[in-house]
């Protein structure tokens, strides 16, 4: 097999690949604070215990994680235009479906995180008067998200490269711009090589990142 990867200039770059580039970064920077704030929520529901809130967070979170991330994305790109009566579009799909189902993954990482703070410091302010809302508010989400800092971010890493699922939806996502440059140039292999790449540079500089503030959060600590 003679591989020729000469056609990779800057204008097919510019041309195919930096659209779908900037679209996946743009549906893990919606999806993540989306999911997040979801997640937080459900994970302050499953941690009320009010069994009328628990019951449907846990509900959903178990759901959500029980079934593939391309089944969902199918069956809300195919099934949802259908309850509505008009399409929604690949894109707004994709950004609808990621968000709802990364909350259920960043629910848990947040419920593990309000957990991992001490009990003493709640009672500490019920004790100077503070309500349950300004509690976890003022006292135990700073820390949570601090303690977890690190996992959300590596969620966030692994939300990166399954945005390459939206493909099957038809979004023009980095791989989809991968794809068409291989098309119209009919080098399909190089071009699939080098979004491995592209993906593995992305990923693995992401974790490095990550794992320089895990460390500087454990001397924090």
């Amino acid at each position: 097999m003679n591989l020729d990867f000469g056609f990779l200039s800057w204008g097919v770059v510019s041309s195919f690949i930096l659209k779908g580039l900037l679209f996946s970064l743009q549906l893990t920077v919606i999806a993540m604070v989306g999911g997040i704030v979801l997640g937080t929520l459900l994970a302050l529901m499953r941690l009320s215990g009010k069994p009328w809130l628990v019951t449907p967070a846990a509900a959903y979170v178990n759901t959500m994680r029980s079934i593939p991330l391309v089944m969902v994305i199918l069956w809300f790109f195919l099934l949802i235009p259908l309850l509505l009566g008009k399409p929604l579009g690949a894109e707004t799909s994709a950004i609808v479906t990621f968000t709802l189902f990364e909350a259920a993954y960043y629910s848990e990482i947040m419920r593990a995180g309000i957990q991992s703070v001490p009990k003493g410091q709640v009672y500490a302010g019920y004790a100077v008067g503070m309500t349950y809302r300004q509690t976890m508010q003022l006292v135990v989400l700073p820390q949570a998200f601090r303690n977890m800092l690190p996992v959300l971010l590596t969620q966030t890493i692994i939300l990166f490269q399954d945005t390459s699922l939206v493909y099957a939806i038809g979004a023009y996502d980095l791989l989809k711009g991968f794809e068409i440059a291989g098309k119209n140039f009919n080098r399909p292999v190089e071009t699939y090589l080098v979004a491995t790449v592209v993906y593995f540079v992305i990923c693995f500089s992401l974790s490095m990142l990550v794992k320089r503030l895990q460390a500087r959060i454990a001397i924090i600590r």
